[in-house]
């Protein structure tokens, strides 16, 4: 069982500190956003340019994996405040930790295609 190996009151620690620095991310996100103009940022070239500049990927893939982390975990709370049960709540822990990993190697496989220019 997942909660024998890290305890509840840690992966309330890692949630709250994913909420946190995501949240630090996406001011960031949002003033490079604001800087280049909303309409301007959506053209395709500009698109493509923000993954071929490394730095600004990283951000994106570390927003990527926090958002990820954060919105799973909040996921697997609230569907094992729906039932308990020791099978239930290893399948929606495992089901969510799945998912996550499912969603982030999707999306840095996006990440990684774009920055290299493989668009």
């Amino acid at each position: 069982m997942m909660s024998n190996i890290i305890r509840e009151s840690h992966i309330m620690k890692i949630h709250y500190l994913t909420a946190l620095v995501a949240v630090g991310l996406v001011i960031i996100h949002i003033m490079v956003r604001i800087t280049q103009g909303f309409s301007d940022s959506l053209l395709f070239d500009n698109v493509v340019a923000n993954y071929e500049f490394v730095p600004y990927a990283i951000i994106l893939e570390a927003m990527l994996v926090l958002i990820s982390v954060h919105g799973f975990n909040g996921l697997r709370i609230i569907l094992l405040e729906l039932k308990q049960g020791h099978t239930y709540e290893n399948a929606v822990t495992y089901g969510c930790l799945a998912a996550m990993i499912i969603l982030i190697a999707y999306g840095s496989r996006t990440i990684i295609i774009a920055s290299m220019g493989m668009i």
